[in-house]
């Protein structure tokens, strides 16, 4: 129960993050949005840490269990959020959302080699759902959103009228894949580095996670040119990123918190639930500059619809309904 509200936290909080990270790259760039949001990871995970009396508990992982949180900071921190913020760019964070949904796939396969989990029936139809979340809403128009312009403005860029947002199908897909791929690695990762040492060693081992994607980051910026374009930032961008930085730290906390105390089978279909709060927070924050539509919600509701399946054992729909016992037989029939 609590791993799965933790969860619910981190849905929440990401979804917010990719809301403001799309209004940031409306006036800035990739990079910049990276510069700023991994770094700042670090001292926030310090000072979780130091609160919480876990500091100390960074050497008491195993040179495996280091290992594994690093890596996991690097496929997510850095590979996976550059392609989301690629992707979001391109696309907006409402096309993005269900595209991502794949990330789940690739976390129950691994999880099923790796973990010693099960694939089920209900499984096998939560990936079809998953799948085909993406297919309903990429056959929406690529017709240009008209963006109305309004008194009610959050930043100067509302006040101005070019032409209406074009979506970038190719470049958003691949890297909406990208990103999908990281996020669907790191929570192995995370799960493997935790080591089953409880809930307060998840603040140690975001920690290490962070610290490693900020090296490299370091060595990203160390790159020529790289540097100079990052901090040649714009304020307006600059408070976009910053508050990002803050939600997706608290996204990533409540995520490693839930990771240490419930399976990875469990935690990351409650945690893809973002792409409901995805829809909200974009309505609010960025009406102009996002893709909506009846497809859109009809593809996000079919993703959402495949990760609860993925959530689901035959237990759970046997408790909300009777079922005949030839279809529990079916439903119980697992691989491995």
């Amino acid at each position: 129960m609590l791993g799965g509200l933790f969860a619910i936290c981190s849905a929440a909080t990401f979804a917010f993050n990719n809301a403001s990270v799309r209004r940031g790259v409306l006036t800035g760039s990739v990079l910049q949005a990276m510069a700023i949001t991994v770094p700042l990871g670090v001292p926030l995970f310090f000072l979780a840490a130091l609160i919480t009396g876990q500091l100390g508990a960074v050497l008491g992982f195993s040179p495996l269990g280091l290992a594994a949180l690093a890596g996991a900071g690097i496929i997510h921190f850095v590979w996976g959020r550059y392609g989301n913020y690629r992707a979001t760019k391109a696309l907006g964070t409402n096309l993005v959302a269900p595209i991502q949904q794949v990330n789940l796939v690739i976390t129950l396969v691994l999880a099923i080699w790796l973990l010693g989990e099960q694939l089920t029936v209900i499984r096998m139809l939560g990936i079809a759902l998953v799948v085909l979340g993406p297919v309903v809403t990429m056959r929406d128009s690529g017709a240009p959103v008209e963006r109305v312009v309004t008194d009610e403005k959050i930043t100067g860029i509302d006040a101005e009228k070019p032409a209406g947002f074009e979506p970038n199908y190719p470049e958003g897909i691949t890297f909406a894949l990208m990103s999908a791929l990281g996020y669907g690695l790191s929570p192995i990762l995370v799960r493997v580095g935790l080591e089953h040492k409880g809930l307060g060693a998840s603040f140690a081992g975001g920690l290490v996670a962070y610290a490693a994607a900020a090296a490299v980051m370091a060595v990203w910026l160390m790159w020529p040119g790289k540097l100079c374009q990052a901090l040649a930032v714009k304020r307006e961008s600059a408070k976009w990123f910053a508050l990002s930085g803050v939600l997706v730290f608290l996204s990533q906390m409540f995520l490693y918190m839930a990771m240490s105390i419930a399976p990875v089978t469990v935690v990351s279909p409650i945690n893809r639930t973002s792409i409901v709060f995805r829809l909200y927070f974009s309505s609010w924050l960025n009406p102009q500059h996002e893709v909506f539509g009846g497809r859109v919600i009809a593809g996000t509701v079919v993703s959402l619809a495949g990760a609860v399946a993925l959530s689901l054992s035959v237990e759970a729909v046997q408790g909300l309904l009777p079922l005949p016992a030839a279809v529990v037989a079916l439903l119980s029939w697992h691989w491995p």
